[in-house]
C-alpha cells in the first residue's frame, strides 16, 4: 500500500471526521464505565503541517487553515473538544501540528479508557508505535482492518466505537468496508461504528451509500460535507460519514454544525451539508 496521510492531514475531510469523532467521544464519557476505541486505519497519529508532505499539497489550507476565526457561540460549544485537542498540540499557538484520529481519541480519553491503533503500512506503524510507546492506554497493531476488527471485537470493556477510514486506493475498497462492517456488527452489535468515505464523483458516492444501505444495519446516520462540485478527475470535493448506533444527541449536533462548516469550508458559495438517516433510529 502506498497511501500516506501526511499529504492530506488537516484537510476539509479531516475536519469533518475529527469533529464527528470528538462529539461521539464526549457522549461516551457521560457514563462512568470505561470504553475502547479501535482506529482501524490509524496512520502515524499526528502531523506537522509545515513538513515536506503537507506543504507539497497544501490541502490543510482548505481545511483547518480556514477554521481560525470563531464561529457563533453555539457552534463553538460543539467544537470545543476538537479545538482543545489542537490547542494542546500547539502550545505556542497556531495550528502547525495537527492530530490524526488516534491523537484526537487519545487526548479525549480518560485514564480508564483504551485505544487500539491499527495501521498496516510498515513504515507508518513503526512511527505510530514510537509516538505512543509511553502511553499504557494505547496498544498498536498492524493488521488488515477487517482482521483487526475480527481479532478485537467484541471489546472486553463491552462499550466502544470503531473508526473505519481507509484511503480507498484499491478498486474493491468499498466492498471490503461493507464486508468488514457487516462482520464487525455481527460480533459487536451494540458498538458505535464511524465509517468515513470520500466524495470524488457523484457516481462513487451514490454507489458507496447504496452498498452501505443494502447491509440493512439498524440506526445508520449519514452526514456529508461538500466543498465544491464533484466531477471526474476533480479531486476530493467532499466527504461523508456513516455513524451506526450514534449517540442520540448527534443528529441535532450535526444539523447545527454542517451548515456552519459548509459555509466556512466551501469554495465560494458552493458549500453543502446534509444529515439524514439511512435506516431509522430505534
Amino acid at each position: 500500500m502506498n497511501y500516506r496521510h501526511a499529504f492530506h492531514a488537516g484537510n476539509h475531510a479531516d475536519v469533518l471526521k475529527h469533529i464527528v469523532l470528538s462529539r461521539v467521544l464526549e457522549y461516551f464519557k457521560l457514563k462512568d464505565k470505561p470504553f475502547t476505541v479501535l482506529d482501524a486505519h490509524a496512520g502515524i497519529g499526528a502531523y506537522d503541517l509545515e513538513g515536506v508532505q503537507a506543504t507539497k499539497t497544501g490541502e490543510w489550507l482548505g481545511g483547518i487553515g480556514k477554521m481560525a476565526e470563531p464561529f457563533a457561540p453555539d457552534i463553538e460549544k460543539l467544537l470545543a473538544p476538537y479545538r482543545a485537542v489542537i490547542a494542546a498540540m500547539n502550545s505556542a499557538g497556531g495550528n502547525r501540528f495537527y492530530p490524526g484520529s488516534p491523537e484526537v481519541a487519545l487526548r479525549l480519553l480518560r485514564l480508564s479508557d483504551r485505544l487500539i491503533a491499527n495501521e498496516l503500512h510498515p513504515e507508518d506503524v513503526e512511527i505510530l508505535r514510537d509516538n505512543y510507546r509511553h502511553d499504557s492506554r494505547v496498544r498498536v497493531t498492524s493488521r488488515d482492518a477487517a482482521a483487526s476488527m475480527k481479532a478485537e471485537l467484541p471489546f472486553a470493556q463491552k462499550r466502544g466505537l470503531v473508526l473505519i477510514d481507509p484511503p480507498f486506493e484499491v478498486l474493491d475498497e468499498s466492498e471490503r468496508v461493507g464486508e468488514a462492517l457487516k462482520q464487525g456488527h455481527r460480533r459487536f452489535a451494540t458498538g458505535t461504528y464511524l465509517v468515513w468515505y470520500p466524495v470524488t464523483t457523484e457516481e462513487f458516492a451514490a454507489k458507496f451509500l447504496d452498498m452501505i444501505s443494502t447491509l440493512n444495519l439498524p440506526n445508520m446516520l449519514h452526514v456529508e460535507l461538500r466543498v465544491k462540485a464533484a466531477f471526474e478527475r476533480g479531486g476530493l470535493s467532499g466527504s461523508g460519514m456513516i455513524i451506526i448506533n450514534p449517540p442520540w444527541t448527534l443528529e441535532a449536533e450535526m444539523k447545527a454544525l454542517l451548515p456552519a462548516l459548509a459555509e466556512r469550508l466551501g469554495l465560494g458559495t458552493w458549500g453543502r451539508g446534509r444529515v439524514e438517516w439511512l435506516t431509522p433510529p430505534k
